[in-house]
């Protein structure tokens, strides 16, 4: 498979700076990986912070697998045992082609203790301090309130198929994980979401998008699209948020 070509071609690569642990967490950890379609979200932890140099060997060898089926698909956040405890702290992290910094967030780490992959070395457990039911609520939170609704805002955005997808599934997910307290997969998230009310045309447009054939778009339908999804996504957002801050 091209992606077990890409993973053993990364993890060669990487070997030279001796990672401590390289796991996997997303779709590729979760159960719900679509080849040619989802990302490879990985975490690696190296054996010292990053350094200028690190950071020009890490840039080299992700230029090194642009060559490879589904590179450009492959993320990856470098943390170092010192550094794994703070939420706060941003690591370097390659993705959409460029190096650049940001947090693990409450999401991920919970991932990586419920069903993380690991593809070299040590576990998340040994290594990642657990995400309690509350800093991982309060993230959700955060998240849905402070970035998803004014994004809704932003009406240009919502003509492309990621944003609709991205803005329906995580509210799902944001859903399930307040209400249950539990994680779910994008696909576990589509299905929730008939449930919550969200609109059924745009639901099945995903459902041919993510898992089946999808056929190209009319102009027409994309806009009626953004309409049918704003209309429901703000005002469900609000709810969420008014009812578990």
């Amino acid at each position: 498979m091209p992606t077990d070509a890409l993973l053993d071609r990364f993890l060669t690569g990487l070997s030279p700076l001796a990672p401590v642990a390289v796991w996997a967490h997303g779709s590729l950890a979760g159960g719900d990986y679509q080849e040619g379609r989802s990302d490879l979200d990985l975490i690696a932890v190296l054996p010292r912070p990053a350094t200028a140099r690190t950071a020009w060997r890490l840039g080299l060898l992700h230029a090194r697998l642009r060559a490879q089926p589904l590179a450009g698909l492959l993320h990856c956040t470098y943390l170092a045992p010192g550094t794994v405890a703070d939420p706060g702290r941003s690591h370097l992290t390659w993705a959409h082609r460029h190096l650049f910094k940001r947090p693990v967030t409450p999401v991920t780490r919970r991932e990586l203790h419920s069903f993380g992959r690991v593809l070299h070395g040590e576990s998340p457990q040994r290594l990642l301090p657990p995400v309690g039911d509350g800093e991982l609520a309060a993230f959700v939170v955060r998240e849905q309130r402070d970035y998803w609704r004014p994004i809704v805002r932003r009406t240009e955005l919502w003509l492309e198929d990621v944003w609709i997808d991205l803005g329906l599934l995580t509210f799902a997910r944001a859903t399930v994980t307040l209400r249950d307290g539990r994680l779910i997969t994008k696909r576990q998230a589509l299905q929730e979401l008939p449930a919550l009310g969200a609109p059924g045309e745009v639901l099945e447009d995903i459902e041919r998008r993510r898992y089946g054939n999808p056929a190209r778009p009319t102009e027409e339908w994309t806009a009626r699209r953004r309409e049918l999804t704003l209309d429901y996504l703000g005002p469900a957002i609000d709810t969420l948020v008014a009812a578990y801050s």
